[in-house]
């Protein structure tokens, strides 16, 4: 019976930035996939910043950025008048990426998988993971592959990303609870005469919204659009294109002329959540854990992010270099970032979806005319934006997160995501990039003298950094720290702050190492 360190069910965006992430600790790992092929249709389209942040880690985001679209305004469509809303002229200093990535699922699959076969993890099609025992601290998975031959496989851990009907959830024992909407969604990528290239086009009108999306590939084009309440089609009825054209004169006038389309479907949405993320060695990321409406882009990027909250830890935990602690830690993160974004997408596309008489007169009349007034103002735009871009999400009542003695009062607390910014000739993110914990030290070097700061350094586990106001003031205040004021800043691996204080008091520090580290 073969033997890997870690098993990743699904090759999605999720299970691939798992694999990737694991890649990168030296884990090994594989991943197996039940289709005999990637995915070629687009699906999920945006890359959030955070998103973007967290994945250059694995080595992806300059590529993902070169490839993509940076999607620049929205057009509202009512009434027929339009308005144009600036979207990312925000100025946000904290992150090298401030814009919505438009890039299709099957592109991201795609260039996460090449880095993946790079690094000398394939991912193997044509897999199913149909059988999973328990057997000591680990699993026994059996796969079946594509040609009927059963294979047994022993792994220290599993993790499940093989989305809403999840083997390895159910195999696990682990509920998912929630419903389905009752509305039909169509979902096109093709092209379409009578727009404006480069943006985002909103249509509203009182059925409920029609979306267009710059996709560039595999088509200019994504629509999104509701079915009328009365219109009967079953989810899995093929699409036509005369279909997609009447829908698209109902919602914008026939002021659209669809034509060219590369991928067609009916779709039905639901809003599930596992009810729990771990099962002793079996953990579950992405839409194995929870699925929602695709309301502010949301579900690919909360999946990537799950995967990069778990993969370093599991790294770290197969070393032996942790509290048992710190896998549990996985489920009190990431369950209440699914949870928030679970109400936030039911209540966005409930009000954008909904028929009835208000919300008619809301979406078509009063929401065109308030939301550039309400969004005019770029601190408005800005609070809004980095909501929708994850960059404000943060684990501050995290047992990993711990404030030490005379700790700065301004600035990201323990627990925040590590703001960006410049630091000689590069910045905090790349400063921090490579794998594993990295310790700022922070202040004048009177305050830490050379054979106080080199213990600090835990054999290439902990990567020490110096930032004086010489060579990094704008990092020493964006870190809530005066130029002559010495600090400690602790980094997890997935760029939160662990562990803060003010001083040169290591005592804290120490703890803080000897407990999560060993």
């Amino acid at each position: 019976m073969d033997a890997v360190e870690v098993l990743v069910v699904g090759a999605g965006p999720t299970g691939l930035a798992t694999a990737g992430q694991l890649a990168t600790f030296g884990v090994r790992v594989r991943v197996v996939d039940r289709a005999l092929d990637r995915a070629r249709e687009s699906r999920a389209l945006a890359i959030q910043p955070r998103t973007l942040e967290v994945l250059a880690g694995i080595g992806v985001t300059d590529q993902l950025v070169a490839e993509g679209n940076r999607a620049a305004r929205l057009c509202l469509h009512a009434q027929g008048r339009q308005r144009v809303l600036p979207l990312f002229d925000l100025g946000l200093r904290d992150t090298a990426y401030p814009f919505l990535l438009i890039l299709s699922q099957a592109e991201t699959e795609r260039i996460l998988g090449e880095r993946l076969a790079e690094g000398g993890v394939p991912v193997e099609r044509g897999v199913e993971l149909v059988g999973l025992d328990r057997a000591g601290d680990g699993v026994t998975a059996t796969l079946r592959h594509h040609d009927g031959g059963d294979e047994r496989l022993s792994a220290r851990y599993v993790v499940g990303c093989d989305g809403a009907h999840s083997a390895v959830r159910r195999l696990a024992g682990i509920g998912f609870e929630g419903g389905t909407y009752p509305q039909t969604f169509v979902l096109a990528d093709l092209e379409a005469d009578g727009v404006d290239g480069g943006a985002t086009h909103a249509f509203l009108a009182g059925q409920g919204m029609l979306l267009l999306f710059p996709l560039g590939r595999p088509a200019t084009w994504r629509l999104l659009a509701m079915r009328p309440p009365a219109d009967r089609t079953p989810p899995d009825a093929p699409v036509t294109l005369d279909e997609v054209q009447a829908l698209a004169d109902r919602y914008t006038g026939a002021a659209l002329r669809l034509h060219d389309p590369v991928w067609m479907t009916n779709f039905r949405l639901h809003h599930r959540a596992a009810t729990h993320y771990r099962s002793g060695p079996v953990f579950l990321a992405g839409d194995a854990v929870h699925i929602h409406s695709p309301v502010g882009a949301q579900g690919m990027n909360t999946g990537i992010q799950d995967a990069v909250n778990l993969g370093w830890k599991l790294a770290q935990a197969l070393r032996g270099h942790a509290d048992p602690a710190l896998l549990d830690s996985y489920e009190a993160e990431r369950a209440p970032v699914g949870r928030m974004v679970l109400r936030f997408t039911d209540r966005a596309f409930t009000a954008a979806t909904s028929t009835g008489p208000l919300a008619r007169f809301v979406r078509t009349r009063v929401a065109p005319v308030l939301m550039p007034a309400v969004l005019a103002p770029r601190r408005v735009r800005a609070t809004a934006f980095r909501t929708m871009a994850q960059l404000d999400i943060g684990y501050r009542h995290s047992r990993l997160s711990a404030q030490g003695p005379g700790a700065p009062r301004t600035g990201p607390r323990a627990g925040d995501r590590l703001p960006d910014a410049p630091v000689a000739g590069t910045t905090l993110h790349r400063l921090t990039a490579a794998p594993g914990w990295h310790l700022l030290v922070c202040g004048p070097p009177t305050a830490w003298p050379p054979d106080t700061v080199a213990p600090l350094s835990r054999a290439g586990r902990v990567t020490v950094h110096r930032l004086t106001a010489a060579d990094a003031g704008p990092a020493l205040r964006r870190l809530g720290l005066a130029p002559d004021a010495a600090g400690l800043c602790l980094v997890r691996p997935d760029g939160h702050i662990g562990y803060r204080c003010g001083g040169g008091d290591l005592t804290g520090l120490a703890a803080y190492l000897g407990r999560w580290l060993g």
